[in-house]
């Protein structure tokens, strides 16, 4: 993988994650990087689903593959914050 597809990826983890944030129900108490990670893994996993669906690459947005990404984000920060959020340090 070259530079450009790192920058881009996390461009991309960035949006998703974020936006995985934002529609999540409640307070998610985790990281930036863990909110990234987790974006990132959700627009690989949900380009992978698109495909296994039958989602077609197109010129311009592929609104199924991220309606996809998105939903698994939410799904991420959510599993995310419930096991890693919140935790109490003594």
């Amino acid at each position: 993988m070259e530079i450009d597809g790192i920058i881009s990826a996390l461009v991309v983890g960035i949006i998703i994650g974020a936006l995985g944030r934002f529609f999540a129900s409640g307070r998610q108490k985790i990281s930036i990087p863990m909110t990234i990670i987790v974006g990132v893994v959700a627009a690989f996993l949900g380009s992978l689903l698109a495909r296994a669906l039958g989602v077609e690459t197109t010129d311009g947005i592929d609104w199924i593959e991220l309606f996809i990404q998105i939903g698994l984000a939410v799904i991420g920060v959510t599993f995310a914050a419930r096991t890693l959020g919140g935790r109490r340090r003594l």
